[in-house]
């Protein structure tokens, strides 16, 4: 086989660091943002929080470092190559610029915090399985290594991480020597604490702990047990009249096993302590007020922190700066401090770029469903998808995917999450194009109101929603009846 050699061109997208901070800011909820923050101060020193209340503005047109990519510098090398250093753009005799490098904007006041949803302050995750951990007859080297196991345990309570990577941590970082076989009878131990489910290595596991727990409560969930052992695919599918042949399950049998296990937690550290504090105490984004007819949108407070360069790190540099002769020591001092800053600077600029794109993406999706926001039914809503958001705003469709994904806004109607006002478009007899949000809540209305000794068929929910006009199949019918999370007919009808 012959070989040839060529010139090619690819065109390829890289992502500066501000961009990918800033697309990992984005997915951050406001609940867990101050977290974030805190995080990024104690890993930089050089970030602060002003908490003396300066009156000086961060001037952007007079930021030498908008949208800069800061040169890359080694620790080691000759001495040349930390000459070419200037530190006069990070030291300044006055009180702007690095110093007072913040973050404010007066067209959004701090908020009272009566207008927030509050979350709960508890023992954290971590803390409770600590307690827990100190009730077991444990000698030292299986504390540390039951430690190990529940410092690895992620924000829902599961244990990802492979046994045969823990024992290697334990090794590597501790000099502690254990097996797969050890670790696994901790695992064992752990998986007993409260909540149930929690140390699972995957949801099958995790449901399957809290059936366990719950055996003395009749045959119906020994019959849910050997559901989730043999036919946990299926059931993830919904799959129930494949699981009714192969367990000879009656209808009755087959909803009860249904609802045993649809009452189960697939999220079992979800509600304790600040694991829990995004699922299950909803901290808004956003709030959208009706003034007289006119939509007034204000952004969470707490999305726009007051952050600066600190005042030490810039006053180091100045002494650096005052020095003659520098050695190659105090050089890379210098270095390692300039590093710090163009850091700290970049995470501030990422905050008020996540702020500007939360504003922008929620005014463009208040705008383009403003009858809903203004009557709050549901019916009004727009088929809209991220193309027509992205496009409003200028911003690439994965950046209004992230915001929808992982944001929430509070209505007088209630708190939604963004991504509720989404939704592909659907064909009335007329030509209209309306959302399938409607078409879903038109389907839900049908269902609550039915006959429950006779419910609804797909077939007749069809029939019904094309006689009020909605050119929709019963297959598609059948799939937002899923979607909705409501069982076929036989298993809705009550004796």
């Amino acid at each position: 086989m012959a070989l040839s050699q060529g010139l090619y061109q690819k065109q390829l997208q890289k992502l500066s660091p501000q961009q990918i901070q800033l697309m990992k800011l984005l997915q951050v909820p406001t609940a867990i943002l101050e977290e974030r923050i805190k995080e990024e101060m104690e890993e930089n020193p050089a970030l602060e929080l002003d908490e003396e209340g300066h009156e000086d503005e961060y001037d952007e047109a007079n930021d030498e470092f908008k949208d800069k990519e800061t040169e890359e510098f080694e620790t080691e090398g000759s001495a040349d190559e930390y000459e070419n250093i200037d530190i006069s753009e990070y030291v300044n005799d006055g009180d702007d610029e690095v110093g007072d490098y913040k973050l404010r904007d007066e067209n959004y006041p701090e908020l009272d915090d009566s207008r927030v949803i509050p979350h709960k302050v508890e023992t954290g995750f971590n803390e409770l399985m600590l307690e827990q951990l100190g009730q077991l007859n444990l000698d030292e080297h299986q504390q540390k290594v039951a430690e190990q196991i529940i410092g690895n345990l992620d924000d829902d309570g599961y244990l990802r991480r492979e046994i045969a990577s823990i024992v290697d941590d334990l090794a590597f970082r501790q000099n502690i020597e254990t097996s797969e076989e050890d670790i696994g009878q901790l695992v064992l131990q752990i998986q007993q604490f409260d909540p149930p489910g929690i140390c699972a290595r995957n949801l099958q596991e995790c449901l399957l702990l809290q059936l366990e727990r719950k055996l003395d409560e009749g045959i119906h969930v020994e019959m849910a047990i050997k559901v989730l052992e043999k036919y946990f695919e299926e059931f993830t599918k919904k799959h129930y009249e494949k699981i009714q042949r192969g367990l000879d399950l009656s209808d009755e049998q087959l909803r009860e096993i249904i609802n045993q296990i649809i009452k189960l937690n697939p999220k079992p550290a979800g509600n304790i302590g600040a694991s829990g504090k995004v699922e299950n105490y909803v901290v808004p984004d956003f709030f959208i007020y009706n003034n007289n007819g006119k939509l007034e949108l204000t952004l969470n407070s707490k999305n726009a922190p007051d952050l600066r360069i600190s005042e030490g790190y810039r006053d180091m540099l100045k002494e650096y700066d005052r020095g003659s002769k520098k050695d190659k020591r105090q050089k890379e001092a210098v270095l390692f401090i300039k590093q710090k800053i163009d850091a700290a600077k970049w995470f501030i600029d990422a905050i008020k770029q996540r702020q500007n794109t939360l504003l922008n993406t929620m005014e463009a999706i208040m705008n383009y469903q403003h009858d809903f926001f203004i009557s709050g039914d549901e019916t009004s809503l727009r088929p809209m998808i991220l193309k027509y958001i992205a496009e409003a705003t200028n911003l690439d469709i994965s950046t209004i995917s992230r915001v929808a994904n992982s944001k929430f806004v509070q209505t007088e109607f209630g708190t939604y999450r963004l991504k509720f006002f989404f939704s592909e478009s659907l064909q009335t007899d007329s030509g209209e194009e309306v959302s399938t949000r409607e078409v879903k809540k038109i389907l839900s209305d049908l269902i609550e109101g039915e006959n429950k000794k006779h419910p609804l068929s797909d077939e007749r929910l069809t029939e019904l929603l094309q006689e009020k006009g909605y050119n929709i199949a019963r297959r598609t019918v059948a799939k937002y009846r899923e979607q909705l999370n409501i069982s076929v007919a036989r298993l809705r009808k009550q004796l």
